[in-house]
C-alpha cells in the first residue's frame, strides 16, 4: 500500500486521545501496512495512526534501519528528562528543544495478539515517546518549556503550510 498524507498542526485528529485496538481485522492490518510504508521514507523515525488520520493506538517507527510496529502501546520511561532537538512530520520545517527522559520502553501487541516490548535510548527512546504522545491527543509543541513553545508557535503562524 502506498504511504498516506500527514496530518499537519491544526487537524483535530492530532489533538484528540487514540481509542485502544480491541479486534484485530482487514482494517487494522492495512492501518499497519500503511504505516510501515509510510513510515519508510527518508527522514522518518516514526507515524502515528493519528498522523495518517486514523484515531487507533498503533505506530511505526523506523530508528538505525529497525522497521516495526507496535498497537495499543504502553508507555515508560526512566531517568531524568533533558532536552534534545525534536522535530514532528505533522509541523513541518520546526525543532525545538523537548525535554525528553534518556530511555523508555512500550509494551503491546503485534497483529497476531502476541505480547511485544520494543525498547531503547537515544533516538529510540525520543520516537516511542513521540509516537505515543500522538496516541494520546500531545504534539512536541505541547511539551515545550513555556519559552521555548511562544517561540514554536510564532514559527508556526509565520509558516507556509499553516
Amino acid at each position: 500500500m502506498p504511504e498516506r498524507p500527514i496530518r499537519l498542526f491544526g487537524d483535530p485528529v492530532l489533538k484528540t486521545v487514540s481509542a485502544p485496538v480491541e479486534q484485530v481485522d482487514d482494517r487494522v492490518r492495512g492501518l499497519v501496512a500503511d504505516l510501515l510504508d509510510s513510515v519508510r521514507l527518508p527522514g522518518r523515525a516514526g507515524v502515528a495512526a493519528s498522523q495518517i488520520g486514523v484515531n487507533l493506538r498503533a505506530f511505526s517507527y523506523n530508528v538505525d534501519g529497525e522497521v516495526g510496529y507496535i498497537l495499543n502501546p504502553e508507555l515508560e520511561v526512566t531517568g531524568e528528562k533533558e532536552l534534545i532537538d525534536e522535530g514532528c512530520l505533522s509541523v513541518p520545517g520546526l525543532w525545538h528543544k523537548t525535554p525528553r527522559h534518556p530511555f523508555a520502553r512500550v509494551r503491546g501487541i503485534d497483529l497476531d495478539g502476541n505480547e511485544i516490548e520494543i525498547s531503547g535510548t537515544g533516538l529510540m527512546a525520543q520516537a516511542l515517546q513521540h509516537e505515543t504522545d500522538h496516541l494520546d491527543g500531545l504534539l512536541y509543541l505541547d511539551r515545550l518549556e513555556k519559552a521555548e513553545r511562544r517561540l514554536a508557535m510564532k514559527e508556526v503562524r509565520e509558516s507556509d503550510w499553516f
